[in-house]
């Protein structure tokens, strides 16, 4: 049986709630969950503010790991934006900025990460994501990853997984939006019939805007999220770990879609 373990985790450029910048701790609280694929959002390279560090290589580092960053904001050297950190095999396939909203000025820039990893010999593609606060944005988001450039690609073939942080609750239309074409990895199957779990705010978790979404060809096998002293301050989120089994079906090359 080929299982892949994903982590999605928005790390808030490793400031955690006591407001003390510590790249370690995060790749402690990561290593801790022996994660195949790190999907990370909010950290910084090379910024000031934190102190000049390219996380996104410290952390690959520290874990032992590749790694791919896509920068959404860029301010002269300084860059912000999401990675994704693997020792499996592995290719980038695309990175991008998603869509403003441009009626509200001033917000804050998105972007995706697309890579393929391998894993027993069967190519996973996975697209890590952090869209926009503002109903309206996310909903242009989510339809530009549903669409030619990413989702509606030749290269997205199942298995595929969509992670990340939505900004966005299972009630809202951007959930919805997203639900038609993929399926929630935490939504019950006989296989996983538990409830749902929460990672937002990392101090009291009541809120699921961290999303894992599978194609075809993935079954959950496994969904945690660690409430460790150490995790709950490292991050204003927790992360989100989801153990995958690549069924039978995921060998057949397919066009991705919902399960």
């Amino acid at each position: 049986m080929k299982t892949l373990r994903l982590m999605t985790y928005n790390v808030h450029r490793c400031v955690g709630t006591d407001r003390r910048l510590d790249v370690e701790r995060v790749a402690e609280v990561i290593a801790a969950e022996k994660p195949d694929v790190v999907a990370l959002q909010e950290l910084d390279v090379l910024r000031a503010r934190t102190k000049g560090v390219d996380q996104a290589h410290r952390l690959a580092e520290l874990l032992k790991m590749s790694f791919h960053f896509h920068p959404a904001m860029t301010v002269e050297e300084e860059l912000y934006g999401d990675a994704i950190l693997t020792a499996l095999p592995e290719r980038r396939v695309k990175a991008k900025s998603l869509p403003l909203y441009k009626r509200v000025p001033g917000l804050e820039p998105r972007g995706a990460l697309w890579v393929e990893v391998e894993v027993g010999g069967t190519k996973v593609q996975i697209i890590n994501t952090h869209l926009g606060l503002i109903p309206q944005e996310q909903k242009r988001q989510a339809a530009a990853l549903l669409g030619p450039d990413w989702m509606g690609a030749d290269e997205w073939l199942a298995p595929g997984v969509v992670l990340g942080d939505f900004n966005a609750t299972p009630y809202s239309a951007t959930y919805r939006m997203l639900r038609t074409a993929l399926r929630d990895a935490q939504a019950p199957t006989p296989s996983w019939p538990r409830p749902a779990t929460a990672t937002f705010p990392s101090s009291f978790p009541f809120m699921r805007i961290d999303h894992v979404f599978l194609t075809k060809g993935l079954e959950t096998r496994g969904v945690s999220s660690p409430f460790s002293p150490l995790a709950r301050v490292a991050s204003d989120h927790l992360p989100l770990v989801v153990e995958l089994e690549i069924t039978a079906e995921a060998a057949r090359e397919a066009p991705a879609a919902a399960g």
